[in-house]
C-alpha cells in the first residue's frame, strides 16, 4: 500500500469527495494485486469492513490515512477549527460532505433566539458564518429540522450504512445504530476534515457484544445500556469499536439502537456499532431524501455483516433475563443497579483505587452503602439529550405521565431531540399531555445533558436524567443527576421521588 512519512501529505493531496477515494483505491489495490494473489481471504468483522473500505493509505509507525464520508458540526467544537483554517490559509475541502447545526449551547426556551449563556450567542453566530461561508448545509436555530447533530444527520438521511462520520462531540456513535462507522474527534481533527476529508488514525481494536434474552415490562434500551455498562465497567472496550450483536439487539427497534450505540461511549468504545438489517433498510427508506436506487444499495449493505468464522480482539455477553429497570447512583454510568436496589456496598477484593473512587462518589451524591434508591425525593427530571429524546421516548414518557400531575416541588423538562421529532409530538398531542401533567415543554437541543446553556440543576440537587453521563458537574456544579430511561424519568417526576416506572405500565 502507498505510505507516507509526512502527515502534509494529507493537507495537498487528499482526494476530493468520494470519486477520488475510489481512484485512490483502486491504485492502492493494483499496487499491492501481486502481493494478495493466491491468498486466502481471511473472515473479517463489520467494523474491518468498513476500514478497509475506507483506507486510503498506510503510513509509517502503525497510522493510516482514512476517507471521511460524512462530517458533522456543531456550535461548540467547530468555531476554533475555521478559525485555524483561516490562520493557515485552507479552505473546507468538500462542503457537500459535511452539516452544521447549533444544540450545545442553544437556549430551548420557546420564542429562543441566538441569546443564551454568557459567550454563547457569539459562537452560535460564528457557526451560523462559517457554514454559509464554506457552503456547508446549516440547519440552524428556527429551522424545520434543527436539533442535536446525532439526531438531526440520521433522520434526514445524511449518515447511511457503511459510511464513516466524524463529528467534534463523543456521542457521534450513536449513529453506529445505522450500520456505519461514526466516531467523535478533537478541535484540531475537525480542522483537518475540513481541510483534507481525511483523518489519520491508528486502527483500533474490534469487539463484539452479545445480547440473549427478552427484556422484560418497563425495560428499556436505556436499561438495557445501563445494565451492559454496570456489567463490564466504563473502562472495557478501551477506544475500541464495539459491535453489538444477538437476538435482543436484532429485535430492537431503529430508535431503541441508536440509544444502545450512544451509550457505548461510557464504556470507552469510541465507536459503537450495529449491522444493518431491513429495520435499518426501513429506517433509512422513510428518512433519507434518497438520490439513488435503494434496492441497489440494500443489495451492497446486506454484505455489512460480520462473517461467521471471523475473531474479535475480544467478546463480551450479556444476558436480559431478570433485568429491571436501572438507576444509577454513582458519578459515571457503570456505578448502576437495579431501581428496587440499595447503593452497594464496595467488595472486599475492589483495589485501592476502586474504593477511592466508589467512596468519593457516594460523598459527591450525598448517599451511603445500603441506602434504597427507590423514593429517594428529587428535584428535576429531564427527557432530553441525543440519548433518549425521540418520538419513542416522548410517547414511552407520555404514556406514564397520561392522567398524572408532576408532584410539587419538583421542575421537570422534556426538550425533543430536533424539531421535526418536536412537530410529529404535537400532532400525535404528546405536548399537551406534557403539560397538562405540568411538565415544560420546550424547543430542540441538548439542553440540561451538558449544562452548557441555561438549562442546568442547582448544586445539591437532584435530577432523574434521560442523558448519557452523571459526571461530577455535568448538569452544572454540584448537580447530582441519577441516570434513567425515559419511562423511569416520568415515574419519578409524578412521584416527586425515585420511582419504578413499571407501577405505572399496564400489563
Amino acid at each position: 500500500m502507498f505510505r507516507s512519512s509526512s502527515l502534509k501529505w494529507t493537507a495537498t493531496y487528499a482526494p476530493r469527495g468520494v470519486h477520488g477515494l475510489i481512484d485512490i483505491q483502486r491504485q492502492a489495490w493494483h499496487t499491492c494485486s501481486m502481493l494478495t494473489s493466491g491468498l486466502v481471504k481471511l473472515p473479517s468483522t463489520l467494523f474491518e469492513k468498513l476500514w478497509k473500505s475506507r483506507l486510503i493509505a498506510e503510513m509509517d509507525g502503525g497510522w493510516a490515512l482514512i476517507h471521511i464520508d460524512r462530517h458533522l458540526l456543531h456550535d461548540l467544537s467547530s468555531p476554533q477549527a475555521f478559525s485555524g483554517l483561516r490562520r493557515e490559509g485552507r479552505r473546507v475541502r468538500s462542503p457537500e460532505l459535511a452539516m452544521a447545526v447549533p444544540d450545545h449551547i442553544v437556549d430551548t426556551h420557546i420564542g429562543r433566539d441566538d441569546a443564551t449563556v454568557p459567550g454563547g450567542e457569539a459562537m452560535i453566530v460564528s457557526l451560523r458564518s462559517n457554514a454559509r461561508e464554506a457552503g456547508i448545509k446549516l440547519f440552524d436555530i428556527g429551522d424545520a429540522y434543527q436539533g442535536i447533530v446525532h439526531v438531526v444527520a440520521a433522520e434526514r438521511g445524511v449518515v447511511l450504512p457503511g459510511m464513516a462520520v466524524a463529528c467534534g462531540d463523543s456521542h457521534t456513535c450513536t449513529l453506529g445504530a445505522l450500520g456505519c462507522w461514526a466516531f467523535g474527534i478533537g478541535t484540531s481533527e475537525v480542522e483537518h476534515v475540513l481541510a483534507t476529508q481525511t483523518l489519520v488514525l491508528r486502527k483500533p481494536a474490534s469487539m463484539r457484544m452479545t445480547v440473549r434474552g427478552r427484556l422484560g415490562k418497563g425495560v428499556t434500551a436505556k436499561d438495557l445500556a445501563l445494565g451492559i455498562i454496570a456489567q463490564i465497567g466504563v473502562g472495557a472496550v478501551q477506544g475500541g469499536v464495539l459491535e453489538f450483536a444477538g437476538e435482543t439487539v436484532e429485535g430492537l427497534s431503529m430508535e431503541e439502537r441508536f440509544t444502545l450505540c450512544n451509550m457505548g461511549i461510557e464504556a470507552s468504545a469510541r465507536s459503537a456499532m450495529i449491522a444493518p438489517d431491513d429495520t435499518t433498510f426501513q429506517y433509512v427508506a422513510e428518512k433519507a431524501a434518497l438520490q439513488f436506487d435503494l434496492a441497489d444499495a440494500i443489495t451492497d449493505w446486506r454484505t455489512l455483516r460480520t462473517d461467521a468464522d471471523a475473531v474479535f480482539d475480544e467478546e463480551f455477553a450479556f444476558d436480559c433475563a431478570g433485568l429491571e429497570p436501572q438507576i444509577s447512583w454513582g458519578t459515571n454510568p457503570g456505578q448502576t443497579v437495579g431501581i428496587n436496589q440499595t447503593v452497594p456496598e464496595t467488595p472486599g477484593s475492589a483495589s485501592p483505587r476502586e474504593r477511592d473512587a466508589a467512596r468519593r462518589a457516594m460523598d459527591y451524591m450525598g448517599l451511603v452503602p445500603g441506602q434504597p434508591l427507590a423514593a429517594l425525593p428529587v428535584h428535576k427530571v429531564f427527557i432530553g439529550s441525543c440519548t433518549n429524546a425521540r418520538l419513542s421516548d416522548l410517547q414511552s414518557a407520555a404514556s406514564i405521565v397520561a392522567g398524572h400531575r408532576v408532584a410539587s416541588g419538583v421542575q421537570a423538562l422534556v426538550v425533543p431531540g430536533s424539531s421535526e421529532i418536536k412537530k410529529q409530538a404535537e400532532q400525535l398531542g404528546l405536548d399537551r399531555i406534557f403539560r397538562e401533567a405540568g411538565f415544560e415543554w420546550r424547543e430542540s437541543g441538548c439542553s440540561m445533558c451538558v449544562g452548557m446553556n441555561a438549562d442546568r440543576v442547582e448544586p445539591g440537587q437532584r435530577c432523574v436524567s434521560t442523558s448519557n453521563r452523571n459526571f461530577e458537574g455535568r448538569q452544572g456544579p454540584g448537580a447530582r443527576t441519577h441516570l434513567a430511561s425515559p419511562a423511569t424519568a416520568a415515574a419519578s417526576a409524578i412521584v416527586g421521588a425515585i420511582a419504578d416506572c413499571r407501577e405505572f405500565v399496564s400489563a
